[in-house]
């Protein structure tokens, strides 16, 4: 079967990922520069803001709010350590009470509260996440440099969790093969693969477990 392409910027799926976070990733980044095919420039240099919504009950399901929108992705698997997500949905606001008993509510595995509305507001929404005891919505802006090695989608970025600075660095593709070159050549290896809700769990204290530097 031909290697699907991978173009830095666009949706594909489903990609496996290695991710890490910690206080220095400096060679590994230098590196991942050095090593980089050439990127379009809207992808060179990229700030957002996001919103992650964690649950205690809930370690595969990715939820978060970008631009405005719920943004869902899923573990699969994991194959020589690297973690396969998939997109499962994307939801705009205000957004129906449907998607949120079939679709929202389900990936953050718990307890439903008693919907009164027909559709909710985003500033409802986020009302409803801080009233329930197993939710918490985390702010999360990201400084993100991005990178093509080895055709894989790569990136750097610093990255704050309320208010918290980390740093983080990644290697994505749907061939495992080429995310296993890339680390070994950015003298990653070895580095603990640590997704985001991991990482901001770990930050924010649902989980009592250090980064990985």
């Amino acid at each position: 079967m031909a290697k699907q392409e991978l173009k830095i910027g666009e949706i594909s799926k489903p990609r496996f990922e290695f991710r890490s976070f910690g206080q220095n990733f400096v060679e590994a980044a230098k590196k991942m520069a050095e090593l980089s095919a050439p990127v379009p420039e809207k992808v060179k240099e990229r700030h957002s803001d996001e919103i992650y919504i964690l649950s205690r009950t809930n370690d595969i399901n990715n939820t978060k709010i970008r631009d405005g929108k719920m943004d869902i992705k899923t573990y699969v698997q994991t194959v020589d350590g690297l973690e396969q997500w998939n997109p499962l949905m994307k939801g705009e606001f205000p957004i129906s009470k449907t998607v949120l008993v079939n679709d929202v509510f389900p990936a953050f595995k718990v307890d439903f509260p008693e919907f009164t509305e027909e559709e909710y507001t985003f500033d409802e929404f986020i009302e409803m996440i801080d009233a329930h005891d197993d939710l918490q919505a985390v702010k999360v802006h990201k400084h993100r440099f991005g990178y093509m090695v080895n055709d894989t989608i790569c990136e750097f970025a610093n990255v704050l969790v309320n208010g918290a600075k980390i740093v983080s660095i990644n290697s994505e593709s749907t061939e495992t093969e080429d995310i296993l070159k890339t680390m070994e050549n950015t003298g990653l290896q070895g580095v603990e693969n640590i997704n985001y809700l991991q990482a901001i769990k770990r930050i924010i204290g649902m989980i009592n477990k250090p980064l990985a530097n």
